[in-house]
């Protein structure tokens, strides 16, 4: 596919991935979010939730330094911040690029027990101009797949997925937003590494096909992939090493080398995993393309615990915030040790 949007795709996508910069997964859902706050005793109001998210990217020296780009939910987008400046301007005003969730959600796919198909094309079109309309440069769409002992995931939940991840993929390059495609092979569940990987390697090889198929210019796109790791209720979880060697592999396995970047998600991980993970990737290995991270709860939630809901605790919440964004930031360059993290 070509448009009048290539080169700012390819430009967008590449300064996301500079070295030593990632993304800040800020898109949870009302109910997602309103189930963190419940974990502090706040209460998920409209307000309540920009105040959070608003103290999240006005910790200017962490967005400057180490933040290229915040996935945003829908609602977040089109608020202000309490002083009445957009919130897209106060991200776009620390350098970072404002982008936007554009699912909506995973829901059970028919005939396919414990297996789901990610949906949201229905008048994605129009959503897409309406949100570069509002300041988004990138968007997000989030496909889940399961591994359990009764064969998942099936074909037919890969490909359907994949596809669907294709089909909005095209649709955002040509509305000018650079798409974030997030084949997710969940933690959940006792498999082993070795099942990680053979169902990464599926989902990533179908993945590309099918975006070939829509044509998709890779140059304007970025990968958002699970570790290879093992299930959290697995007795025998791979160690640091073994988790950076394998997801190195399947990524050179089945990533073409025109993709500008791969930012992992933390899915679950503890905020020292999805850190230590990603550093020995770049510490250890040499690949074509940055590796980096879009991090939801792995940034934030030491935050939130240390926000609590309170205007005073707000100076501890940003010195929380950008404590784990530098120490990602040195992950992403190769450079994290447990010494950096006790400084």
């Amino acid at each position: 596919m070509s448009n009048s949007h290539s080169e700012d795709l390819a430009n967008v996508a590449s300064a996301i991935v500079a070295p030593g910069k990632g993304i800040l997964a800020a898109d949870e859902s009302t109910g997602t979010i309103g189930k963190r706050f419940d974990t502090i005793d706040t209460a998920s109001t409209e307000d309540s939730r920009r105040d959070y998210r608003e103290m999240l990217f006005r910790t200017s020296d962490a967005m400057e330094k180490h933040i290229s780009g915040v996935i945003l939910y829908d609602e977040t987008l089109r608020q202000n911040a309490a002083d009445g400046t957009p919130i897209a301007k106060v991200i776009s005003d620390t350098g970072a690029f404002p982008g936007i969730k554009v699912d909506t959600g995973a829901k059970p796919l028919a005939g396919r027990p414990g297996e789901t198909i990610t949906e949201g094309l229905d008048g994605l079109r129009e959503r897409v101009a309406e949100y570069v309309e509002l300041g988004a440069k990138f968007a997000k769409w989030r496909a889940v797949l399961n591994i359990g002992e009764d064969g998942r995931p099936s074909h037919g939940s890969i490909h359907s997925n994949t596809h669907a991840l294709a089909r909005y993929a095209a649709i955002c390059q040509e509305g000018g937003l650079v798409p974030i495609v997030e084949p997710e092979v969940l933690m959940d569940g006792d498999h082993d590494i070795e099942a990680c990987y053979a169902v990464t390697e599926w989902a990533l090889k179908d993945l590309y096909q099918e975006m070939f198929y829509a044509r998709i210019e890779l140059e304007g796109t970025i990968l958002k992939p699970n570790m290879v790791i093992s299930g959290t209720k697995n007795d025998n979880r791979a160690g640091v090493e073994e988790v950076a060697e394998m997801t190195v592999r399947v990524l050179k396995n089945c990533v073409p080398a025109a993709v500008p970047g791969i930012c992992f998600l933390s899915g679950g991980q503890s905020d020292l995993d999805a850190t230590a993970h990603l550093s020995a990737m770049n510490e250890g290995y040499t690949t074509p393309w940055g590796l980096s991270f879009s991090y939801g709860r792995a940034l934030q939630h030491a935050a939130l615990n240390a926000w609590r809901g309170e205007a005073s605790n707000v100076e501890a919440a940003q010195a929380a915030f950008r404590h784990r964004a530098h120490m990602n930031s040195l992950a992403a360059l190769g450079k994290w040790s447990e010494a950096a993290e006790a400084e």
